[in-house]
């Protein structure tokens, strides 16, 4: 990582996580000028290892992230310390302007915006400090690690129940918390009864440890269930903020677990120039996904630069070929 940074770029990567890592390693290797700003915060940070990535299985976060810097730059990419607090279209030229929090700015002709999303937690107490060790999401990311462990899933929102019926695939010992959400539909509970999943109604008040790891929960009623791991479906919000002064706002999720920058399938925004990838736009994408998601949008935005490229050689061509015509005629 370095603090230095040109005036501008062809293109501004915002976000240093797989998608925005990807999507400049494509740029770079285009040929383009191109600079990731990072402010250093990735979602996965709190986890081991990165899952269901072929031929990176159970890679250190960290790790991956740093092969990423170190390819991006080996190709002449930029890797930026820094936050980006806004973005504004540029009056008098193309592109646009980048607000970093420390008072430094920087010109781009593209912004490609990655830079993730929050995870908004239940408001229990102790549940924070277990995030991405004990307390998991995603049964995909996570399942093999806690396979035949006691598993609590705490209602959190709309995939609750399907979360928790994905993660009796990996455990025979699911408990089900109905916390402050709704109680299952008797359809869903019937699904529940035939899959051995206990359902336990009343609101979770904390999380009980011992020796740095879950014990179990504690009920409001003073009752406390041994668990292992707990499971939360988190509400997934876009850290998007700082595109508000382009027109860019988040917009619910059509799978009602958060919000997101809404985008065409190339990562196009509604706003020419600007492309998104990654959980910004899919609040659901793992690494993978995210990854390919990013270098699908940057070949997007350097196809969009050749063409812009290309037009501006024709109109100097045109306005230097009439310009010739021009002179001659005046020596005849």
């Amino acid at each position: 990582m370095t603090d230095q940074l040109e005036d501008g770029y062809d293109v501004v990567v915002c976000g240093g996580g797989a998608a925005g890592l990807n999507g400049a390693l494509m740029l770079a290797r285009a040929r383009r000028s191109v600079v990731v700003i990072d402010a250093g915060s990735p979602r996965n940070a709190p986890a081991d290892g990165v899952h269901g990535l072929l031929a990176r299985e159970g890679v250190p976060p960290a790790e991956l992230l740093e092969r990423g810097r170190a390819e991006v730059r080996g190709y002449g990419g930029h890797v930026v310390n820094g936050e980006v607090v806004g973005a504004a279209k540029n009056d008098s030229a193309d592109g646009f302007t980048v607000a970093l929090a420390d008072g430094r700015s920087v010109r781009a002709r593209r912004l490609l915006v990655t830079t993730g999303l929050v995870d908004e937690l239940p408001e229990i107490s102790g549940l924070r400090e277990r995030w991405g060790r004990d307390l998991v999401h995603c049964p995909y990311c996570h399942g093999w690690e806690v396979r035949d462990r006691a598993i609590g899933v705490i209602a959190s929102g709309p995939m609750s129940v399907h979360q928790t019926l994905l993660f009796r695939q990996w455990s025979s010992d699911i408990t089900y918390f109905t916390h402050a959400g709704p109680a299952p539909t008797d359809e869903e509970a019937l699904k529940f009864a035939a899959r051995g999943i206990r359902l336990v109604e009343g609101p979770v008040e904390s999380v009980v440890t011992a020796h740095d790891q879950i014990t179990g929960v504690r009920l409001r009623d003073g009752s406390v269930i041994e668990r292992e791991v707990l499971a939360v479906s988190s509400r997934m919000v876009a850290r998007g903020g700082f595109l508000a002064e382009l027109g860019l706002q988040p917009a619910p999720h059509p799978s009602g677990m958060g919000e997101h920058i809404p985008a065409d399938p190339t990562g196009r925004t509604e706003v020419p120039g600007v492309w998104v990838a990654g959980n910004i736009n899919d609040l659901s994408a793992q690494v993978g996904a995210a990854a390919a998601a990013g270098a699908g949008a940057a070949a997007q935005i350097n196809a969009d630069l050749v063409a812009e490229d290309t037009q501006r050689a024709v109109d100097a061509y045109r306005n230097g070929f009439s310009a010739t015509s021009e002179a001659l005629s005046a020596k005849r």
